[in-house]
């Protein structure tokens, strides 16, 4: 990376981060519920765990992998709508008179979501481990989770872009997160993939990929080291890294235009 990017990148990065900071009303719906289902799902679905097969005892250590994706998709509706929130002030027209680099700009605008990730995975694990939840890969897996839920983050940030620079409307942006919100609720949220009766219902839980960003988290959670669900849930991120960035990266092309 060369001097001038790297400086972009910098700036837009440290203006990112500063913007989400001073938005209470992007953190703390993303941190309060998350957590608001969770109390919710494992106090009602705890005897769920007398299962034949259920993979643990404790229903709260299965739920817990859900706050990390959930508060993932808010990242959707917060890149987006800071990034739209530019376009529709002229900001980023006034950045087209300048010799910024598109790269710059979409790697920067996503800080924020790198931060805002950080704080809510430490949020969900702290927690769940203080309720009572395990974490049988002890701290190395910890970390582990922090790095998958940040990546997931991150992923879905880049998706947030594209909508922005697509219609260049914050309220278009945030009416994407019912619908995103949608694959978590026909995911293998509530039970594992193998105990869904309804065919049709595991079926599309199989094919949902929602679902095995969940069993990431779980194989860490109660499961042990299981490299197939880690690369899994890490190539899922970066896949859906790569196609938002090329989405974005290409949306951009027409609406940064250099005067």
């Amino acid at each position: 990376m060369s001097g001038r990017l790297r400086t972009q990148v910098g700036q837009l990065a440290r203006r990112s981060i500063l913007r989400t900071m001073r938005q209470p009303a992007q953190i703390v719906p993303a941190l309060v519920f998350p957590m608001f289902l969770l109390a919710v799902n494992s106090g009602g679905l705890k005897s769920t765990t007398d299962l034949p097969g259920f993979p643990t005892d404790s229903y709260l250590t299965f739920a817990l992998a859900v706050p990390f994706v959930q508060g993932a998709l808010f990242s959707v509706m917060n890149s987006g709508t800071d990034l739209a929130r530019d376009i529709e002030t002229g900001f980023l027209d006034r950045l087209a008179l300048t010799p910024l680099r598109g790269v710059a700009l979409l790697s920067g605008l996503l800080a924020g979501a790198v931060m805002l990730g950080l704080v809510q995975a430490a949020t969900y694990l702290i927690v769940g481990l203080v309720a009572g939840a395990e974490l049988v890969t002890g701290f190395a897996g910890a970390l582990v989770i922090v790095a998958l839920s940040v990546s997931v983050t991150i992923a879905f940030g880049s998706i947030g872009l594209f909508a922005a620079l697509r219609t260049g409307s914050g309220e278009a942006v945030q009416s994407l997160f019912p619908v995103f919100f949608v694959f978590l609720f026909i995911s293998a949220m509530a039970l594992p993939l193998d105990l869904i009766q309804a065919d049709w219902f595991r079926q599309v839980a199989t094919v949902n990929p929602v679902t095995y960003l969940l069993e990431a988290f779980r194989s860490l959670l109660f499961e042990g080291w299981e490299p197939d669900a880690l690369a899994l849930g890490f190539g899922i991120a970066a896949a859906v890294l790569a196609v938002g960035m090329l989405a974005a990266t290409s949306a951009l092309k027409t609406r940064l235009v250099r005067t």
